[in-house]
């Protein structure tokens, strides 16, 4: 895991212990990258089984 999937995914553990999702502009706003950077670290976290996304309740699965 790289430094900066370390840091998306700890933003989204903080976030979903007080029942928040973050959105997109909640992760551009605290990690200050970009949409396709952020989307590209979702799906390696998603594919090294560290996330995934419920789709019927719309939350992430830590």
């Amino acid at each position: 895991m790289t430094d900066f999937e370390r840091k998306l995914y700890q933003i989204i553990l903080n976030m979903s212990l007080y029942r928040r999702n973050p959105t997109l502009n909640d992760l551009k706003r605290k990690t200050g990258k970009s949409e396709q950077e952020i989307r590209a670290a979702t799906k390696n976290l998603i594919r090294q089984g560290k996330l995934s996304w419920n789709k019927d309740k719309q939350i992430w699965i830590i």
